[in-house]
């Protein structure tokens, strides 16, 4: 960089890269040069794929958001590349570009450093997985799964749906609760939507469909009484649930199965994965023992204040979910803009408090909404099913790709008013 200005470099350009650089730029103002790099010229919007593929449709044709009209709105520099290594006492980044393959390794330099790039989702880590096992958590597991689906593959046998365990570091563990499970949203709305095609399909319900669970309960960060209701009505449903299984120890063309000695029967399984920081990470000063960036709950690093983490990156970050990494990219913005004395103490004061909003696609446009905080030490467990929440999760899509991710201040607090109050069945 050529300008005098401060040099903050956002790694990772989806959801909390984004974010992040539009909240630096909004409360920092022009004191700032932002560089963004990121492996992709785009954002894909991940909590909809499984909506899309249960209805038959091309996730990478619908999801997938060109972003060089927000980098351009939020002037923030885009560089197509891959990070390789993060240099905390140089504050510098090693990275490879990927417009074009064979570019040498370069090094660029920051003042400020927001880890935002997220994590690995460790397929890999599951034994036949790639040969047995299906996932909805991006465009090509997603086609691969509608696929199956709707290209005559799955033949009506039972379903298991459900999570590896999850490694979380324990460096913030008195910040944060420990998780078995990085985010179990997922599986129950699969398991919903699932069942619904089958009926749509004429394949039978949700007695085919076994829910599983490493912990001790599922979605435990959705909160008690929020996981009893939802188990209450899926039992009465048909669906089956198994707690406690461990880890996937493998896939087979038959079932799963798991580190306790456990095992289910099944044609069609529907795998979550670990989630595990990429492989420079581990080791680093500023990460636990996994490999997920330390922060304090204003998103600092203790040891090395310049640089902050948001989103699946880092360590508070329990569930990984994309609300979560939405409210700590406000408190990313506000922290950098109060160094520059573009905001003041008290402004940039409020540290993250986690809320777990979730809203999963049931099928038959009908969705269910959560909210709580209950998980960590609040008192607001609220659930809602209907059709309103199924449509605040599609319209929330469309508003965001045409606000380039700005999606306005009063929109959150408009669907707790929708989803909780007026129309929610």
């Amino acid at each position: 960089m050529t300008s005098n200005k401060p040099h903050v470099l956002v790694l990772g350009g989806n959801f909390a890269g984004l974010a992040s650089a539009q909240k630096i730029r909004e409360y920092a103002g022009e004191a700032v040069d932002i560089t963004v790099i990121d492996r992709n010229p785009y954002l894909l919007f991940i909590p909809n794929i499984p909506a899309e593929v249960f209805e038959g449709r091309d996730p990478a044709a619908t999801l997938r958001m060109d972003t060089s009209r927000a980098w351009a709105e939020a002037q923030a520099t885009f560089i197509q590349g891959e990070v390789r290594a993060i240099n905390p006492d140089t504050r510098t980044v090693d990275f490879t570009p990927k417009e074009r393959e064979g570019a040498p390794s370069e090094t660029i330099v920051y003042d400020y450093l927001v880890v935002a790039f997220g994590c690995r989702l460790a397929y890999d880590k599951i034994p036949g997985f790639a040969q047995h096992a299906h996932a909805a958590s991006d465009t090509f597991y997603g086609n691969k799964l509608r696929r199956a689906l709707f290209g005559g593959q799955y033949k009506g046998g039972p379903i298991a749906i459900g999570s590896a365990r999850f490694h979380q570091g324990t460096a913030v563990r008195d910040l944060v609760p420990m998780a078995d499970a990085a985010c179990e949203g997922p599986p129950i709305e699969i398991m919903m939507s699932m069942a619904t095609w089958l009926k749509n399909h004429g394949l039978g319900g949700p007695d085919k469909i076994t829910v599983f669970t490493p912990g001790k309960m599922i979605a435990e960060d959705a909160g008690e009484q929020v996981v009893n209701t939802l188990l209450g009505i899926a039992s009465q449903m048909g669906f089956h649930y198994r707690n406690n299984v461990g880890d996937i120890a493998e896939v087979t063309r038959d079932g799963v199965r798991f580190t306790q000695g456990d095992a289910l029967d099944a044609e069609l399984k529907i795998l979550l994965p670990d989630w595990v920081p990429h492989p420079f990470m581990k080791g680093l000063p500023i990460c636990d023992e996994e490999g997920f960036v330390i922060t304090d709950m204003l998103m600092r690093n203790p040891k090395y204040p310049e640089i902050l983490a948001c989103g699946d990156a880092a360590a508070v970050t329990v569930p990984k979910l994309g609300a979560i990494g939405h409210q700590q990219s406000e408190i990313v913005g506000k922290q950098i803009a109060r160094d520059l004395g573009r905001i003041g103490e008290a402004a940039a004061a409020e540290p993250l408090k986690p809320v777990v909003y979730c809203i999963g696609d049931m099928g038959d446009q009908q969705a269910f909404y959560i909210r709580s905080n209950s998980w960590f030490g609040g008192d607001t467990q609220i659930l809602k099913m209907g059709r309103m929440p199924y449509l605040l999760k599609m319209q929330y899509k469309d508003l965001f790709f045409r606000t380039q991710g700005k999606v306005p201040p009063w929109g959150l607090d408009a669907a707790q008013f929708l989803a909780e109050r007026l129309f929610a069945a």
